[in-house]
């Protein structure tokens, strides 16, 4: 009897990982998805180190990638921009308060916690340095 048992239980997890594995969310994650980005059906889901899970999809040509947690809950979207993309203001802080660091990744995200920022990701020996900014400029996470 307990064999049984373990051996159902073994199954149960080897057909959840195959199912994480092979690209899918749970269905409340997938409704959020739907509902936050209309016509995008078909995203490549990720899990990342928190839990939570990674759209990776398109909209007008450019590569986005959406948080949502496990229940659903949409956390935050963001997507490469280029360098001169940025706005004048945080080009400027830059220029004043970084412009000796080398910048590797410049990204605009959407937040549901902190809003609308852009992450300057800046090469560090170690781990790089990411540097959060307004549009305005204002450092917002230091």
């Amino acid at each position: 009897m307990t064999m049984l048992r373990i051996s159902l239980i073994l199954l149960i997890l080897t057909l959840f990982n195959c199912n994480q594995a092979s690209g899918q969310a749970p269905d409340a994650v997938q409704q959020a998805f739907e509902k936050k980005y209309p016509g995008e059906n078909d995203p490549d889901w990720e899990i990342d180190a928190n839990g939570n899970y990674e759209a990776h999809f398109k909209k007008k040509g450019e590569k986005y990638r959406a948080d949502f947690s496990p229940n659903g809950q949409w956390i935050e979207t963001e997507n490469s921009i280029k360098n001169k993309e940025l706005p004048k203001a945080i080009k400027k802080v830059i220029k004043d308060k970084y412009k000796s660091e080398e910048i590797t990744e410049v990204e605009h995200v959407t937040s549901a916690k902190k809003g609308e920022f852009y992450d300057v990701e800046f090469k560090q020996k170690g781990k790089n340095m990411d540097i959060e900014f307004r549009a305005d400029g204002t450092i917002i996470n230091l």
